[in-house]
Formats: structure tokens, C-alpha cells, sequence
């Protein structure tokens, strides 16, 4: 087998076959089968595939800016420099009130006064009157002086004075305080400009008997009657005007004006006063009271006296069932019930005494609410964004669960050194206060009336209202009277129907206006802060409107109180404040969570990084492709070249 297998020869192929099998069996040549060099590439590469994948990639890049604009987030421009200079100026140069002081000399003698008297007074009382307390808004002081005979008048050289010489003399004095008053401020001009408030004081030699003593009056001027000499008429006038003139009667360390715990105003302004009639039994009687008659007529001057620094809105409402939530105990020698210092925190049922009911507070006001209630069990203030004045009527009868009758009425409140309270009443700082009124006719053993309703009289809730206003003064820093401490002398204050002399109000303006213009720069540097620590924070335009126009109130502000104008100081200051306020909490600032960068990418890059990826990945492989591809080419070209020049 082996021999006949390895003698036969296989049959020769036809002449296709033995060509197709010289093909498929030649070995390659030498350019296919080299590793290092390309295969010849004999046309031009095309850009088709390119250029649609470099569309893609362009689309996308051009869509990445429409994107970024549709996800960004509005700020407003705030003027972060102007804030941060307004911070600078109040901080280098607080706000204070240049005043003048005003001293005039009655003398009864004759002849004319030597010309030279008032400038050496002048110059006597400047050297008085450089230094003021550190709490004091004064700036800088300008001093005259007036000396006014029966021969005529001389002043000092340092100013044009307003007194009017001759219309008033040293003997005017005996004719009354009050007639006094209104002659000085008559012969003073009125003393109601626009401009620097000057502050007299008069110094009317007059011996009536008396002996020396001061009386501050209704406007800007005091004055001293009795023979003084010229060392203690310079005391005296030194004083009147540093003390009440200046620092409103504070002492030092006492709490007060300016100390920031009694400013009973809304940063918006606003203040609504609400008087309550609380009626805690009414099944033993029922008050009412004519409060709209008598009660707006006589607030109506205190609320045109306060409106520099807050717009005062007056309610009323009468309440029953409104017990008290602590205790009183019986004093058969006082002949009532006692209610002992201790006790007033416990004062309010908050749970009965429904006063926060206004419709006029709105936004960030201030309620401040008077009640007057009728007693069978207590009474007291309720929320803490609400001023309650409370007056309370006390009778206790045996319906009522906690205490009988008897014991109740009338209920008598107690001080710290165990004496009673003559006005029957306090207040609570930033809240209100209480009056506890007492009807006539009320006595232990008082007998129910069994729902007898009554009407408060005229005088009654006159007195009423005028202790209201005292525990309003209170509120507002000022005291509700004065003592003569350090003066040496008998000390008259004149009461003003408005509730508040004319210098008490220049005090308020001034504290008011600082204290608002710091509110102001702090709320606005708040802001500030909060919007560059934010960099994904809304900022609408309003808010920067608001704060542009809060710090050109405040620079209105200030350059009133550098002419010594108080009321427009403290208008524009309030309104600075308010500004400030209602850019802080605007609404798109508050109902927005603000995202940080990372969250932002966080948020998008799951929907665009996958197809960014693969669209970036794609056109540079295909621009590698084009380069092998275009270098083949261009070896296929230098081949050509090479060739076309050996043959």
C-alpha cells in the first residue's frame, strides 16, 4: 500500500484550477505583510464622518451656555461698599445733636447793663458746659447770653439772640407758673424752628418770699426765681441743662431713654394702642366705658406728639370672663385685699384674656394695650409682641371659684418697702402695664349686683387715662415724674397736655434716631453678609432698590442730626430701619433653601455627563482616524512621487 500510495502522482489541475491555486497559495508581499507601515491609501480620505461627529460635539457646547443661563440664579447688585462706609461713619462719628443754651438775666434794678456782662456770663457758662455725659446725644453746644434790665437788654456777641427785650420781666413770675410759661415762650419766638433747638433757661431775680426755686416748663426753657448770685445761677442753669435738658433726668446706671430695654416701637414704626375693658364676673356686674367720647380726645395730642418717631393707631374693646391667674391675700387694717410685688409676674391669665385681637398690627408692629378690668379674679398682659396697659376693676364676688368676694374687692397693690401703690398700677418693659381700679363703693363684704351693668364716669376714666400716659412715658425711657435729687433747690415740672414736655420729645427723637440708625447699618451688614456667603442666593431687584433706598434714608438721617434737626432725624431713621427690615426678610429671601455649587453639579451631572462622554470620546476617536487615515495618504502620494522620478 505504501508503495502504490507514494508511486502515484496526483492528476494535474486545469488551467483555471492551477491559476486560481498559484493565487491563493503566493505568499504576500512584502507591504501587506509588514507590521510597521500602513497599507497605501490611493484616494483622499473623507471628511463626511468628521464633520458630523464635530456637529455633535459643537451642538453640545453651544447648548452648555443656554443651559448655565436658564439654571442662574438673579442677584441684584447690593452696594456693599456703601454699606460697609455708612458702618465706618457711625462707628468713627456716632450721631449726635448740635443745641444751643440759651441763658437770659432778669435783673429789676436800673440803668442799662454793661455791655461786657454777657460775654463774660458767656464765657463763664462755656467753660461749665464742655464736657456732657458719655450717654448724651448732644454734639457741639453754642452759648448766649441775655442780660435784660429796666434800663434794656445786652447780649453776648457769640449769636443773634431770639429773645424778645422787655416782654417779659422778673415780676411776671408771681402771676403763675403756666402764665409764666407761655409769656417765656412767647417772648422766645415760639422757639419751634427748623433748625438747631437752642434751650433757655431764665434767671429772674425776684424775691417773692419763697425762697429760690426751678420750674421746668412745657417747652424749651426752665427758669430760676430768687435772689441767686452769679456763681450759683451758673450752677443752677449748668444743671437744668445737662441733666433734664440733655439726659432727660437719668442718673447714672439708671435704666432709662437711650438704654435700649424700653422702645415699645415696631421696626416698621408702628404702634397700635388697644384699651381693654376686662369685666372678670359678669355675673356680678358688667362696666362700659365712653372711650371713643373721651379716650381718643385726649390721646389724640399724645399720638401728633409721638409721630416723628412711631404712627400710633388707637383701639378699644371691652372683655368679660377674664379672672386673674395669681393670688391676693386680706389686710383687715387696709381695709382690702393685697397683691404683693412677688405676685405680678403670675398676674395674666393668658388663657382668658383674649388682647391680642388687632387688626391693625401688621407686619412687625407693636401693640400696646390698655386694659381696664372689672375684678373677680385677675388680670395681666398676653403676648409678647403686644404693650398692654390693663386697668382693673376689682370686686370679687362668691361665684367665683377661687377666691369669694369679699376677699377681692377692693384689691390694693403692695410696693417692695410695704407701702401701697398710689397709682394702683405697673408696667411690663416692652409689653405694657396693668392699672388696678377699683370702683367706687368697693369694700370688703362687697354684695353682688347680680350683672348690674355701669358706666364709668367721665372723671374716672379721665384719671384713668392719665395714668395710662404716665406708664406710656415709661415705656418710652422717660420717667413718669420727676425728683429734684442733686438740684439744691425746690424743682417744679410743668405737666403738658400732651403727655410729653417739648424737651422730652427733642430726647425721644434724638435716641430714637440713633438707636434706629444702628438698627439700620446692622441689619443692612447682616444682609450683606448673608448674600456673599450665599453665592447661589435669590436677590431680587426690589431688595436692592429696598436697600438703596434705606441707606439714602440714613444718610438723610445723619445730616439731619449734624444741623441738630431731631423730628426729621428720626423720621428718616425709622424709615431707614424699615427699609433695612424689609429687605431682610423679604419674602424671596426667606421661602428659598439656597444649594451650593457641589449640589448644583450633583443635580445635573447625572443627565448630561453619560452623553457628554460618549459624544467627546467619539469625535476625538474619529480625529485620530482622519489623521491615520490622511497619513496614509499622503505616503501613498510620496510613493507616487518617488516612483514618477527613478522612472
Amino acid at each position: 500500500m505504501a508503495e502504490i500510495a507514494g508511486d502515484e502522482t496526483p492528476p494535474l489541475p486545469s488551467s483555471s484550477g492551477a491559476e486560481e491555486s498559484s493565487l491563493l497559495s503566493s505568499p504576500p508581499s512584502p507591504t501587506a505583510t509588514s507590521g510597521d507601515k500602513p497599507p497605501p491609501r490611493t484616494r483622499k480620505p473623507g471628511t463626511k464622518r468628521l464633520v458630523l461627529t464635530a456637529s455633535v460635539l459643537v451642538s453640545f457646547l453651544v447648548g452648555l451656555p443656554l443651559l448655565l443661563k436658564s439654571t442662574e440664579i438673579h442677584r441684584s447688585p447690593l452696594p456693599s461698599d456703601a454699606i460697609a462706609d455708612l458702618s465706618r461713619r457711625l462707628q468713627s462719628h456716632p450721631p449726635s445733636f448740635p443745641c444751643g443754651l440759651h441763658a437770659v438775666f432778669l435783673r429789676s434794678g436800673p440803668g442799662s447793663p454793661v455791655a461786657s456782662l454777657a460775654d463774660q456770663l458767656e464765657r463763664a457758662i462755656s467753660t461749665q458746659h464742655h464736657l456732657l455725659p458719655a450717654s448724651s446725644t448732644a454734639g457741639s453746644i453754642s452759648v448766649s447770653v441775655t442780660v435784660q434790665s429796666d434800663g434794656g437788654c445786652t447780649s453776648s456777641t457769640a449769636s443773634a439772640s431770639p429773645w424778645r427785650c422787655g416782654s417779659v420781666t422778673a415780676a411776671d413770675s408771681v402771676r403763675g407758673d403756666e402764665v409764666f410759661d407761655e409769656l417765656l415762650h412767647s417772648a422766645l419766638g415760639g422757639g419751634d424752628g427748623d433748625g438747631m433747638k437752642v434751650y433757655t433757661v431764665v434767671i429772674a431775680e425776684d424775691d417773692d418770699g419763697k425762697g429760690t426755686r426751678v420750674v421746668i416748663g412745657k417747652h424749651r426753657h426752665a427758669w430760676v426765681v430768687g435772689k441767686v448770685d452769679e456763681a450759683e445761677a451758673l450752677s443752677l442753669i449748668r444743671k437744668v441743662f445737662i441733666k433734664y435738658f440733655m439726659n432727660g433726668g437719668i442718673e447714672e446706671g439708671e435704666t432709662g431713654i437711650g438704654k435700649g430695654e424700653f422702645m415699645p416701637v415696631g421696626s416698621d414704626g408702628n404702634v397700635v394702642l388697644s384699651f381693654s375693658l376686662l369685666n372678670a364676673d359678669p355675673n356680678d356686674w358688667v362696666y362700659d366705658w365712653e372711650f371713643k367720647n373721651i379716650g381718643e380726645r385726649i390721646l389724640t395730642p399724645v399720638v401728633e406728639a409721638l409721630r416723628p418717631v412711631a404712627d400710633i393707631n388707637i383701639e378699644s374693646q371691652v372683655l368679660y370672663h377674664t379672672p386673674k391667674s395669681s393670688y391676693s391675700y386680706s389686710d383687715d387694717k387696709l381695709g382690702g385685699n393685697v397683691l404683693s410685688m412677688g405676685d405680678i409676674p403670675f398676674f395674666v391669665n393668658s388663657n382668658e384674656w383674649h388682647l391680642d385681637t388687632s387688626i391693625s398690627a401688621t407686619g412687625r408692629s407693636k401693640v400696646l394695650q390698655f386694659v381696664v378690668k372689672i375684678q373677680v379674679g385677675q388680670c395681666w398682659l398676653a403676648t409678647l409682641n403686644l404693650l398692654h396697659f390693663v386697668i382693673i376693676l376689682t370686686f370679687h364676688l362668691p361665684n367665683c371659684s377661687y377666691i369669694p368676694s369679699a376677699r377681692e374687692c377692693p384689691l390694693y397693690l403692695q410696693l417692695p418697702d410695704g407701702e401701697l401703690s398710689k397709682t394702683n398700677a405697673f408696667i411690663s418693659p416692652m409689653w405694657g402695664g396693668v392699672v388696678i381700679w377699683n370702683p367706687p363703693g368697693c369694700s370688703l363684704g362687697s354684695k353682688k349686683a347680680h350683672g348690674t351693668r355701669r358706666q364709668m364716669s367721665s372723671q374716672e376714666l379721665m384719671e384713668t387715662l392719665e395714668i395710662f400716659i404716665g406708664q406710656l412715658r415709661q415705656l418710652f425711657g422717660l420717667k413718669p415724674n420727676y425728683h429734684a435729687h442733686g438740684m439744691d433747690v425746690a424743682t417744679k415740672f410743668l405737666v403738658s397736655e400732651k403727655g410729653f414736655a417739648q424737651w422730652e420729645l427733642d430726647l425721644l427723637y434724638r435716641h430714637h434716631a440713633c438707636s434706629n440708625l444702628l438698627s439700620c447699618v446692622a441689619t443692612l451688614e447682616s444682609l450683606s453678609s448673608l448674600v456673599q456667603s450665599l453665592p447661589r442666593m435669590i436677590v431680587m431687584d426690589e431688595i436692592g432698590r429696598q436697600v438703596e433706598l434705606s441707606l439714602e434714608a440714613a444718610s438723610l438721617a445723619q445730616r439731619n442730626a449734624t444741623l441738630g434737626i431731631g423730628d426729621s432725624s428720626a423720621v428718616s431713621a425709622t424709615r431707614a430701619r424699615a427699609l433695612a427690615e424689609d429687605a431682610f426678610f423679604h419674602p424671596s429671601i426667606m421661602s428659598i433653601s439656597y444649594a451650593s455649587v457641589e449640589h448644583y453639579f450633583a443635580i445635573y451631572m447625572p443627565f448630561f455627563a453619560p452623553v457628554c462622554l460618549h459624544v467627546l470620546l467619539a469625535a476625538i476617536k474619529e480625529l485620530k482616524r482622519y489623521k491615520v487615515e490622511r497619513a496614509k495618504y499622503s505616503a501613498f502620494l510620496a510613493s507616487q512621487s518617488q516612483a514618477t522620478t527613478s522612472s
